[in-house]
């Protein structure tokens, strides 16, 4: 299992300002934010996601079973995912159509836990589910994949971010790949005993460019494949990284 380390709220300073190019792309925290307005198409779309993200949690259920719960003298942080940069899609000299995507990926969804008591800072684990995808124009059968978590002081500043690479392989014949990243050791100091888990959030999303951003932001719902029936990649091609 992979362990991950974030520390040291002096340092909030340093870290602000890398973060800041990631939340200047929108700010939106979830699909209200900071998008246009929703036609019939936007609806229809929206319910083929829901109905995929339906089946998808039936036949992958186990890979993002909430975290065994952990003792704790309060309510844990916030947990969640940037919208903004929730995916990540390649585009082919930078025109959005099926035949120019390259490498996808998305996440898909976040389990967490975490545990304090008296003055001992918290501790947090978290399972990220990712689903990568490869399009006709990706390049090879393998990509590393960026990714950062930040912790915030919610609504106010960064504490602390720290990045990731997650390589990922694309068995021959298949277009689609679920990995499970699990992190463990995110450790959160805490001002006194009366600090609780409340009062900071925790980040996660891709390394994007503005212009994922900002096809993040307006709602866009683009897949490779859109519209013919996708094959459901047997489990022995989920990845979990350990």
């Amino acid at each position: 299992m992979r362990r991950l380390i974030l520390l040291a709220l002096g340092s909030a300073a340093l870290i602000a300002a890398p973060f800041a190019a990631h939340a200047q792309y929108g700010g939106a925290q979830g699909p209200g934010g900071g998008g246009s307005g929703r036609g019939g198409g936007e609806d229809q779309k929206q319910a083929a996601d829901d109905a995929k993200k339906k089946k998808r949690d039936k036949e992958w259920g186990d890979s993002a079973a909430p975290l065994a719960q952990m003792r704790n003298a309060g309510p844990c942080p916030f947990v969640k995912t940037l919208y903004d940069a929730g995916r990540y899609v390649e585009f082919k000299d930078a025109r959005e159509a099926s035949a120019n995507v390259g490498f996808t990926g998305e996440i898909q969804g976040i389990s967490a836990g975490c545990q304090y008591k008296d003055n001992e800072p918290i501790n947090v684990v978290m399972d990220i589910l990712f689903e990568f995808g490869k399009g006709p124009q990706a390049s090879g059968a393998s990509k590393t994949y960026h990714y950062w978590i930040a912790v915030t002081d919610r609504n106010r500043e960064v504490i602390a971010k720290q990045n990731f690479d997650l390589p990922v392989n694309f068995p021959a014949g298949k277009d689609r790949v679920y990995m499970t990243d699990s992190l463990a050791n995110i450790v959160i100091p805490r001002g006194s005993q009366t600090t609780s888990g409340a009062n900071f959030e925790i980040l996660v999303g891709f390394d994007v460019t503005p212009e994922m951003a900002e096809f993040n932001r307006v709602g866009k719902r683009f897949r490779v494949n859109a519209g013919t029936p996708t094959a459901v990649a047997a489990a022995g091609d989920t990845q979990t990284r350990r």
